[in-house]
């Protein structure tokens, strides 16, 4: 690594710290950054070289506590601070004002006149946790599915044959009963054949476009409702394809944009409805205990009423729905789909906006 003009030898091997998930510089005691990583780079929305142009204390909202925390640990009066601060962010890439509450690490290093500031996103752990909890949950619901259809499964034919059966040995102004119960095992039947279907059905793996899948679910959903709902498109044209199963995708996508034109009803009636399919790349990315350089990022957005509070936290489970007559599959589906290709969903609801975020690795 050249060291800057005047600075002496940098921190060496300071590119190992673009491999890691949270925010990293080298800086002066006076604030002057002299390196930052990549994560740094894309959480500000800076480039690296605006970055060391200026001062970190000018990144958090109140300059004053990291300024004083460098003072403090520069004069040896501590080895490490930290403290709670929010930094600020490039209006495009922030949510609301662009400030992001972080907890700020500033410690001494063996150079000297450097010292390493860490920054990381308070959210970012209870986000993890919250991502550990939702794995295991699929994981548990994924079995107590199955389970619970074989066991459903196996009397259900039994009870189809016998009203069959005890149709023909009745009057016949009594065989609308049997009828009733041969409907309704074969409602069931149907039902069963829904919460299996994920599991059955092979894993067809080839190379996938996202903005194709989105393309296919935007006629789709435009089909079925081609007055009262703009469906727009929000692309990042330079995401590559990668491996995956098409048509599992397609499914997920689609579940989540009916489940968003079902909530959008009134506004479709009112011809304001809107559905916004938006595409990203997420850098250094870690979601299910991995760490990923690079990942898809799709977002499935409606300006509709937003998911009731009652069964916010429950949204992936099965048979959990928010509408009546709702299966309450939809979403498991699309979650169970996303999950084999090693990804997430993450849901962000308020009214008037329901955001549904799918992560995905990218090679």
């Amino acid at each position: 690594m050249s060291p800057i003009p005047g600075e002496g030898p940098l921190l060496p091997g300071f590119e190992a710290f673009d491999q890691l998930a949270t925010m990293l510089a080298i800086v002066r005691p006076d604030g002057r950054c002299l390196r930052a990583n990549t994560v740094l780079e894309d959480v500000t929305g800076l480039s690296r070289k605006a970055l060391q142009r200026g001062l970190v204390q000018d990144w958090m909202v109140d300059p004053r506590a990291l300024a004083d925390t460098l003072r403090a640990v520069a004069d040896n009066e501590v080895t490490t601070g930290r403290f709670d601060g929010l930094l600020q962010r490039a209006p495009a890439l922030g949510s609301g004002n662009g400030e992001l509450p972080v907890h700020v690490i500033v410690t001494q290093t063996d150079w000297p006149g450097q010292l390493l500031v860490e920054l990381i996103e308070i959210e970012q752990q209870t986000r993890l946790d919250r991502e550990e909890r939702t794995l295991e949950q699929a994981q548990a619901n994924k079995e107590l599915v199955r389970n619970l259809a074989h066991e459903i499964k196996n009397p259900l034919g039994g009870i189809r044959g016998a009203a069959q059966l005890l149709q023909d040995e009745i009057p016949k102004d009594l065989g609308e009963y049997t009828q009733v119960i041969i409907h309704e095992a074969d409602r069931l039947q149907a039902l069963v054949d829904r919460l299996l279907a994920p599991h059955r059905r092979p894993h067809v793996v080839g190379d996938v476009n996202i903005h194709e899948i989105c393309e296919r679910v935007r006629s789709l959903v435009l089909a079925e409702f081609p007055r009262g709902l703009r469906a727009l498109r929000d692309y990042d044209t330079s995401i590559p394809e990668f491996r995956g199963d098409r048509e599992q995708l397609i499914q997920a996508v689609l579940n989540i944009a009916q489940n968003a034109t079902q909530a959008l009803a009134e506004r479709i009636a009112a011809g304001d409805a809107e559905l916004v399919l938006r595409t990203r790349v997420a850098r250094q990315v870690t979601f299910g205990k991995q760490r990923f350089r690079l990942a898809l990022e799709l977002h499935i957005q409606d300006n509709g009423p937003g998911v009731p509070e009652a069964i916010r936290d429950r949204i992936f489970h099965p048979l959990v729905s928010g509408r009546e007559g709702g299966s309450g599959l939809g979403l498991t589906l699309a979650q169970t789909f996303v999950q084999q290709h090693h990804g997430t969903i993450e849901c962000d609801s308020v009214p008037g906006r329901t955001v549904f975020k799918i992560l995905i690795p990218l090679p």
